[in-house]
């Protein structure tokens, strides 16, 4: 746990970068640090390591207060990710990666091997890349190794200053998604500099929104977007913060329609009589293990007639089915939901469920969509969860 009680740093020529700054990071919690040029972000990060020291306050590390450890011996705790990288050209990717474990003097051996690890797990090979120097890779492979270097000693805290900007927006967001995994499965205490909102919203447990050298707001992603606490605040994020509020939104169970479900080998006059009955224009069509396979629309089912399909005997859902490529699992944001629409110029989409995501929950359309936005933000104004909040909807009018 990092915790900062009352820290102010105030440079000799009057500047005050930081004022009076009191929060605390809990342990395996990733906070996002956000805000323009100069407001205090990045020297907030580095008093933590004390490559900045503090004119007043104290700051903890797991009840531990930093000042009175040796800055030497406190660095070598704490993973520090830069945008730059930092590496050593001289050294191959595998030393590079090593150099702490070398630095608290484990053997050769056994820091080659939680260099290859770490190396592993940032999606290096490390029998392709361990023997390569910086100047052959790319600079989104030199990114994953200044992370695979920083967590080489398994420090508790990480400190992330910028550390994809200086790479472009596509291997931006692979960094972004490959270190969402990456923290999932270590679990690290992170503190994570950035002056991009989005870049903000999409990684943080919480984010903290800086305006000159004080926190305007310190709160999940949801809470910022949806109910910012100055007017600062609201400039920061910007006029299209309902959008960005799509990407931290998730899909539920609760924001699904039902529609008809057949199967691929129900008879056409029993799909098409089930069509009727619900009065539907189109129905989900099933394998026989329950997977998704498409849809099918009530004209191809009534056009159909009892006509003999392909195979002997009457025509089945299985000769009219379409595939359906326009689906996401639970969970996914609404934003993915969103940009599946426009991709597949789908009305719907299907949702699943499973560890493979092959059981289907039901489908979710536009006004679900903007259904489940609105539940969920009211459900943050009254600290209630989106399944307890009911908002008025077309129907209701």
């Amino acid at each position: 746990m990092i915790r900062f009680e009352h820290v102010t740093k105030r440079y000799a020529d009057g500047t005050t970068a930081v004022d009076d700054l009191s929060f605390e990071v809990a342990e395996g919690e990733l906070v996002t640090l956000v805000g323009p040029s100069g407001c205090g972000k990045t020297t907030t990060m580095k008093m933590v390591n004390r490559l900045i020291e503090p004119t007043d306050g104290r700051i903890f590390l797991d009840g531990e207060d930093i000042a009175t450890v040796d800055p030497v011996e406190l660095r070598r705790r704490i993973g520090y990710v830069i945008q730059q990288v930092g590496l050593f050209p001289h050294k191959t990717v595998l030393d590079n990666t090593a150099t702490v474990p070398h630095l608290l003097g484990w053997q050769r051996k056994k820091a080659r091997a939680r260099a290859a690890e770490l190396l592993d797990l940032v999606g290096l090979d490390p029998s392709v890349y361990g023997d390569r120097y910086p100047d052959q890779l790319s600079g989104g492979q030199r990114q994953r190794v200044g992370v695979a270097r920083a967590l080489a000693a398994d420090p508790p805290v990480l400190l992330m200053d910028e550390p994809f900007g200086a790479v472009d927006p596509v291997v931006r967001e692979r960094l972004q998604n490959e270190f969402l995994r990456l923290q999932s499965q270590v679990r690290k205490t992170v503190l994570f500099v950035t002056h991009d909102i989005e870049e903000a919203v999409r990684l943080g447990d919480r984010i903290a929104v800086y305006g000159e050298g004080r926190i305007e707001q310190f709160d999940p992603p949801a809470a910022v977007l949806g109910s910012p606490a100055t007017p600062y605040v609201a400039d920061f994020v910007g006029a299209d913060r309902g959008l960005k509020r799509l990407s931290v939104t998730s899909i539920e169970p609760g924001d699904l329609e039902q529609p008809p479900v057949v199967h691929l080998d129900d008879t056409v006059g029993r799909a098409a009589a089930r069509l009727a009955a619900e009065g539907a224009r189109w129905a989900v069509v099933l394998d026989d293990a329950e997977h998704l396979h498409g849809w099918v629309s009530a004209d191809a089912l009534t056009g159909a007639g009892t006509a003999r399909g392909p195979r002997k005997g009457e025509a089945t859902v299985r000769d009219h089915a379409r595939h359906m490529d326009a689906w996401l699992p639970v969970g996914a944001s609404l934003k993915q939901a969103f940009s599946t629409m426009l991709q597949h110029d789908a009305g719907w989409i299907a949702v699943l469920d499973g560890a493979d995501a092959d059981h289907f929950l039901g489908v979710l359309t536009p006004a679900r969509l903007h259904e489940a936005l609105r539940r969920s933000t009211a459900a943050d104004a009254v600290g209630a969860a989106r399944g307890e909040v009911r908002v008025e909807t077309v129907a209701d009018v």
